[in-house]
């Protein structure tokens, strides 16, 4: 059985065989009055009908091609033959109401509301003519079925638009994810690819240290090789352990939500001690200080400053000449600041001959960006190479911060011309 689904279907994929099928039947409605010899109310028929069933079948057909035409000629028509058989033709009354139709579903609203008045007044005059009438039954209902022909194509103009905008808008909206899906993919790929490099970057940059402490010693002093690679083997335990979360993470595929997710908390800073043991063990001294008013920091703002802290001590222990670094963390009434000085080496590194690749600096200058904070590194006045980072914090809860200002907080001008030469 054929439904109304399976019909559109066809006929909105083959719309001249709705117009054949169509066309024949008006066609074929003004020819059987031909072949009973009267029309249903006795008059009749003449040769003038079979002409106007042949030109009423010929205007349906080509309605969709011209619709403008078809319905001037389908009046013209309708016209031309109440005046040689004085009676209007029912079919070519019948092929103008389908041209109003297609006139008001294709054609200009001004444009169809101009031609389908225009087409009422031609009709009604032919009404009036035939009926010598004005006031008749059939003279009213004239404007009737026009009217009707033309809301029944206006209707349909209008959900074909709506279809065709909600068309439009679903597309825009699949393009739209794909592209949000897109940049979500690649800020994710950019976090992760973030979190590897200051996973491995620093405990790799003090394995490779603590390797040529006990290549150094291996033969004159075996004990301190012997504590070397006790260190090895703890930094590479540490990076396994950090490690072991962002693999799971890329191990998902996103629908198994009911597998067990990572528990462990976030890098912040209250692992800097122990981040301070691992430096301290490896032979780089941190001077830590601390100014201000400490509190709870917001997790994002937490992660980014252990993680800055991490890879610019990484950094000072790789370029640093006398293994000693001043940490200083500044908690401010809207920022928290992070001072990391240190004396560079002149030259490679006596330790590790291997340059940094550049991005260390840059990692953690988007990291700062991405909460809103900033970074500057460069050599002072002195010959010291400062990094300083701020981090926006929220305001505090209680009253202002306590504690001393450090004199060093932002005062400093830094040039950036030897910045990123000398830290990876």
């Amino acid at each position: 059985m054929i439904g109304p689904a399976s019909l559109q279907r066809v006929t909105g994929a083959h719309p001249r065989l709705l117009d054949a099928a169509l066309a024949t039947l008006v066609g074929g409605l003004g020819l059987l009055p031909l072949l009973f010899g009267r029309w249903p109310d006795g008059v009749h028929p003449s040769g003038a009908d079979a002409v106007a069933a042949a030109a009423a079948f010929l205007l349906v057909l080509a309605r969709r091609r011209a619709p403008l035409p078809v319905l001037a000629l389908a009046v013209l028509g309708e016209v031309a033959f109440t005046l040689i058989a004085s009676y209007p033709s029912r079919v070519l009354k019948m092929a103008a109401l389908i041209a109003v139709y297609t006139v008001a579903r294709t054609v200009r609203r001004r444009i169809a509301v101009i031609a389908v008045s225009g087409t009422a007044l031609a009709l009604y005059a032919v009404i009036t003519y035939s009926t010598d009438s004005a006031t008749g039954p059939e003279a009213g209902a004239v404007f009737a079925w026009t009217g009707m022909f033309a809301a029944v194509g206006a209707t349909v103009r209008t959900w074909h638009a709506y279809a065709a905008a909600m068309e439009e808008r679903a597309l825009r909206a699949e393009a739209t994810k794909e592209e949000e899906a897109r940049r979500r993919v690649a800020e994710e790929r950019l976090r992760i690819a973030r979190e590897l490099h200051d996973v491995i970057a620093h405990h790799i940059a003090l394995i490779t240290i603590q390797a040529g402490l006990a290549d150094r010693f291996l033969r004159g002093r075996p004990d301190q090789a012997e504590v070397a690679l006790r260190h090895i083997r703890d930094a590479g335990r540490m990076v396994l352990d950090e490690l072991g979360p962002l693999l799971q993470v890329l191990r998902q595929s996103g629908d198994e939500t009911h597998e067990a997710q990572p528990t462990d908390p976030v890098p912040g800073l209250s692992r800097l001690g122990a981040l301070l043991e691992s430096l301290a063990a490896a032979g780089l001294n941190v001077r830590h200080r601390q100014a201000g008013h400490p509190r709870p920091l917001p997790t994002a703002i937490d992660l980014a400053a252990y993680r800055v802290i991490q890879e610019g001590l990484t950094n000072a222990h790789k370029h640093g000449a006398t293994g000693e670094t001043d940490l200083l963390l500044d908690y401010g009434p809207d920022d928290l600041c992070i001072h990391i000085t240190n004396l560079p080496h002149v030259g490679p590194s006596p330790v590790s001959p291997a340059t940094g690749s550049g991005h260390g600096l840059t990692g953690m200058r988007e990291r700062a960006q991405a909460v809103g904070g900033s970074l500057l590194a460069g050599a002072d006045a002195d010959g010291r190479f400062r990094l300083a980072v701020h981090l926006p914090l929220p305001l505090p809860a209680v009253g202002p911060p306590t504690g001393t200002r450090a004199s060093d907080r932002s005062g400093t001008a830094l040039r950036a011309s030897a910045a990123e030469g000398r830290q990876g």
